[in-house]
């Protein structure tokens, strides 16, 4: 079996991969019973991962939302949901593959799942053009939040992009403006809705199906108003600086969990959620029930308070984040 690729800071465990995996190798073309010694290997290899991971700084966080094989969002849906229909384009000449969505059912629970969804490799990334809608995308999302609104069904967002594609074809479409109908259209809702960052939620593009009774994040993902490195780039005209940047800006789950721009913590196995796919999608499944069951004894008119709530708390997020010293500085 294929090594998963280690990230930077994940060096000091090469070694005891290797060691595991030559291990492997031997009781598969021997007879030796090797499994006290693999069971020791991979004992440490777990402790020194969860030592690693458990104090990671906000680059490499980033890190880890990036990562190349963490869950996407239909990695989510498949196991989330005991049925599934994806459902295609926005009813104006376009399917955006950057951003998909459909009807599922979570056990008795019928529901509208979308979210952003990346690549695996360099193919699917271009096809999907690395997770970052064009304005067909966010108004394909709209047009299934207002079904999910007709038809009672509450609505589940799963963000993950760098942030909305702005090239110039996407300005040309109204890039702008289709984010900008999201956000007003889904404060009137009357259905609730539940975001989740999975990985990486940057800028507009994640705001454009970000507007949410409750706002969840996993541990190890980050959401932010603009990339490090971009504000890096803009600041001190330096993206090398991208790592004082992150610090700054505050853009862990944690971090915004203190603010009060986020709700809920989910946990991530031991080296992230790409190192247990499965496990992350459990915890996910009980998060997403546990807070779906309390917004659904709520009023709609609780319902839109909760949204103007979390909305005003990411205002001030930014607007601090503007006058913080240590970015000006």
């Amino acid at each position: 079996m294929a090594r998963r690729p280690l990230l930077e800071f994940e060096k000091p465990l090469v070694e005891l991969e290797e060691q595991i995996e030559q291990i492997r190798q031997l009781a598969k073309d021997s007879e030796v019973d090797v499994s006290q010694q693999l069971l020791q290997l991979e004992t440490l290899a777990a402790r020194r991962r969860e030592e690693i991971f458990s104090s990671l700084t906000p680059a490499q966080k980033i890190q880890v939302a990036r990562h190349p094989q963490r869950p996407s969002t239909l990695d989510y849906i498949q196991v989330l949901t005991d049925e599934w229909i994806e459902l295609h384009g926005d009813r104006r000449g376009s399917d955006d593959q950057a951003l998909v969505g459909g009807v599922g059912r979570i056990g008795d629970q019928a529901c509208v799942l979308l979210g952003h969804q990346k690549g695996r490799d360099t193919k699917e990334n271009v096809a999907r053009n690395f997770g970052m809608a064009s304005p067909g995308g966010y108004r394909k999302a709209l047009r299934l939040m207002e079904h999910a609104d007709r038809f009672r069904l509450p609505i589940l967002t799963f963000i993950d992009t760098p942030g909305a594609y702005a090239g110039l074809l996407a300005e040309e479409q109204g890039q702008g403006e289709a984010i900008a109908v999201n956000l007003r259209e889904m404060f009137r809702l009357r259905v609730p809705i539940i975001a989740t960052v999975i990985g990486e939620g940057g800028s507009g593009g994640a705001l454009g199906i970000g507007v949410a009774d409750r706002l969840l994040m996993f541990e190890h993902s980050v959401y932010t108003v603009a990339s490090p490195e971009a504000c890096a780039s803009i600041l001190w005209r330096d993206a090398g600086k991208a790592a004082a940047a992150a610090e700054a800006l505050k853009i862990t789950a944690s971090d915004l969990l203190k603010l009060g721009v986020i709700d809920d913590v989910i946990t991530e196995p031991s080296g992230g959620n790409h190192w247990s796919p499965l496990q992350a999608a459990e915890g996910l499944k009980r998060a997403l029930l546990r807070h779906l069951g309390e917004l659904q004894r709520l009023t709609e008119a609780e319902l839109t308070q909760q949204r103007y709530a979390k909305f005003r708390a990411m205002g001030r997020y930014l607007e601090a984040g503007a006058t913080d010293t240590s970015l000006s500085s």
